[in-house]
């Protein structure tokens, strides 16, 4: 079913506006499927995310600072999201030993497990709803850097 009629609406201001909104809609629409993902595992994509992050730098730490520089949704709580992960024996926070006002952030070594998991479930919920041609796919993502005038 298109945009229009899952909002039952079809006069919009202009073609623009028409597209932000469906973004907006799509957005929410995968967002959604994607809670489910993760819910199995009682965390959020935003856990995750800061998971894949510090792992990325595995097996260095790294700030909280270059984890909101580069987070997909800076938005949220920054601190809860890494206090959740600590309390599930995720992540490891500590003092930097060459500068104490610094937070070094660590994932452990279930930390790494769990982020594979999901992982492995994250590419096949993504194989589920893959319905564009790679050419497609890169189109897209060069419109929606254009849009944000990167």
């Amino acid at each position: 079913m298109n945009f229009e009629d899952q909002i039952r609406q079809t006069k919009f201001r202009n073609n623009f506006l028409k597209a932000i909104l469906n973004l907006k809609y799509t957005s929410s629409f995968y967002n959604s499927k994607e809670v489910e993902v993760f819910k199995k595992y009682g965390i959020l994509a935003q856990h995750f995310n800061v998971l894949r992050i510090v792992r990325g730098v595995y097996p260095d730490s790294v700030s909280p600072g270059k984890i909101l520089e580069v987070m997909l949704d800076s938005g949220r709580d920054l601190t809860r999201l890494v206090d959740k992960l600590v309390k599930l024996g995720l992540l490891i926070r500590s003092t930097c030993p060459y500068n104490r006002r610094r937070v070094d952030i660590n994932i452990t070594e279930e930390g790494l497990a769990l982020t594979e998991k999901i992982g492995k479930d994250v590419d096949v919920f993504l194989d589920s709803i893959e319905t564009l041609t790679d050419k497609e796919s890169e189109q897209l993502s060069n419109l929606l850097d254009k849009l944000r005038n990167d």
